[in-house]
């Protein structure tokens, strides 16, 4: 399917969306874009510790509400900036949980149950302070009616652990995930670090899927432990080389340090940021004419070497 169909049919105003990715690593950056490019609003949105991502919807306004784990660019924005400022402005709502909580809500999706027991963040804030009010919960439907629940562990006398934290499930509308290789069913291979992407990409109603390369079904069959995500949860594929651009995609390209740091100061002022928005995304209409507007021998920079992954001689 075409990025720009897959978007529309799928990613509504308002709707639930989880996003891939780690940091600067994997991000669907391509769909990402997209969707500012389409102006999607009021977008709910889940991800677990990501970074550009998050960032540039935040801050190109798509987003009302978020739930995550953390939000970072690594060195390059420790916290990230669009999101630090909305959250200090109040121009979204936001809830916290730990990382372990936010794979174990996504898992829970995935397993089509309410919720899932840990011991994660007993003895810390996280329980006590509720991004989201009793009064916003009852307000929308698609909530759970608390953020978490402490209560006695009904196995007590079998462990030690006295109190257990239940964490409700997270059933997105839509995630969008960047991968290595699919097929075109829709079948997945990630290589290096999965994340929490096959926990998302399992708990939403719809799968859109971008990918570095559609392979053969036949070559997915070699090998098939190696594949993660099945066929039947995707919705959307859609082959997109440098999909996960400026961040990295393991086997395939790094993070673009030179970009990453332009958009970090570009971020810190709400008029050189407007500016970017505009330039960077709204000025090219699919994701070949912005590789094209940062050019080939940006690309040509971040190319992954074959036996490590990753750029080696990168000046990061």
């Amino acid at each position: 399917m075409d990025l720009k169909e897959a978007v529309r049919q799928y990613v509504k105003h308002g709707c639930h969306l989880s996003i891939g990715g780690f940091t600067i690593n994997r991000n669907p950056m391509a769909a990402v874009y997209e969707i500012i490019r389409q102006k999607i609003k009021d977008i709910h949105l889940y991800a677990h510790s990501n970074g550009q991502g998050v960032d540039e919807l935040v801050g190109a306004g798509c987003i009302s509400c978020l739930e995550i784990a953390y939000g970072g660019s690594g060195k390059f924005a420790s916290t990230c900036i669009r999101f630090k400022k909305a959250v200090q402005e109040k121009k979204i709502k936001i809830e916290d949980y730990s990382n372990y909580q936010m794979s174990l809500r996504f898992l829970a999706g995935s397993m089509g149950i309410a919720f899932l027991p840990t011991r994660s963040s007993l003895g810390s804030d996280i329980i006590n302070r509720w991004g989201f009010s009793r009064e916003f919960r009852q307000e929308n439907p698609r909530l759970p009616d608390q953020k978490l629940i402490v209560m006695e562990n009904p196995f007590e006398n079998w462990c030690d652990t006295k109190k257990i934290v239940l964490v409700p499930a997270i059933i997105p509308d839509v995630t969008i995930i960047h991968v290595q290789k699919a097929d075109v069913r829709g079948n997945c291979r990630i290589e290096g670090l999965t994340f929490a992407d096959v926990e998302q990409a399992k708990a939403a109603k719809n799968l859109i899927v971008t990918c570095e390369e559609v392979v053969d079904e036949n070559y997915l069959k070699s090998d098939p432990d190696r594949n993660q995500i099945p066929f039947l949860h995707a919705s959307a594929v859609i082959h997109i080389p440098h999909g996960a651009y400026p961040c990295a995609c393991y086997g395939y390209y790094d993070y673009d340090p030179i970009f990453l740091k332009d958009y970090a100061k570009a971020a810190g002022d709400d008029i050189q940021y407007h500016k970017y928005i505009q330039e960077s995304i709204l000025n090219n209409s699919t994701h070949d004419d912005f590789l094209d507007y940062i050019g080939k021998d940006r690309l040509k920079l971040i190319a992954a070497d074959k036996d490590y992954g990753y750029a080696k001689n990168l000046v990061r």
